[in-house]
């Protein structure tokens, strides 16, 4: 049986064997001696998005420290929820600190606390994931929209059918979707991607 440590777009673990290209964390969320979930599904407000290796660093999958957690790639990461870790992935979190920025129109950087506290307020209402209504013609390239219970990607004004093991090409155009959309990513970091932030697709992506 697979752990329960892949995250979709909404930000829910399933216990899928499809594997990602993106690891990440929310702090511990599971009990050390069973491997299972515990109710929490978060323990930080820090959600973050690591590489899978860094420094030859050997982890033990579900073991007294944080719950690792999987995804399929970049995107799907940011539409549930986290941003880019500022050691592991330094260059990419000071990419997205800069968007921020820019998008924002701030004068200085954003603290990392003050980020984190937004997404957290933005991803969580009670235990469901919050979904908002935006204009078709407001989503960026990376966003994650919802439509008739099916994620979908939006990548180069096209959309991808998001699942476990990666993009397929849609059965529906992008043209012909409602002029509002259900979207998944929060608003603020739909606001880093229009500021400039470019995530990593999984491959499948290149369709």
């Amino acid at each position: 049986m697979p752990l329960q440590n892949r995250v979709d777009p909404t930000g829910d673990i399933c216990a899928v064997s499809s594997r990602g290209l993106f690891m990440g964390n929310r702090g511990r969320l599971h009990d050390p001696q069973t491997k299972l979930l515990l109710k929490r599904r978060w323990a930080l407000k820090a959600w973050i998005i690591c590489l899978t290796q860094f420094k030859g660093r050997e982890r033990k999958l579900m073991g007294e420290s944080y719950t690792e957690l999987f995804f399929l790639d970049e995107v799907t990461a940011l539409a549930a929820g986290h941003r880019p870790c500022f050691e592991c992935r330094r260059k990419a979190a000071k990419a997205y600190q800069a968007a921020w920025q820019k998008a924002a129109q701030l004068c200085e950087l954003p603290k990392v606390a003050t980020m984190d506290a937004q997404l957290h307020k933005e991803r969580l209402d009670g235990r469901e994931k919050q979904k908002h209504q935006l204009a078709k013609n407001a989503l960026p390239d990376g966003a994650i929209i919802e439509h008739d219970g099916t994620h979908y990607a939006l990548k180069s004004s096209a959309l991808l059918l998001w699942n476990f093991d990666g993009y397929k090409a849609a059965n529906i155009a992008f043209d012909d979707l409602p002029e509002k959309l259900t979207c998944l990513t929060p608003p603020a970091t739909l606001d880093v991607l229009t500021g400039g932030y470019i995530p990593d697709w999984h491959p499948s992506a290149d369709l």
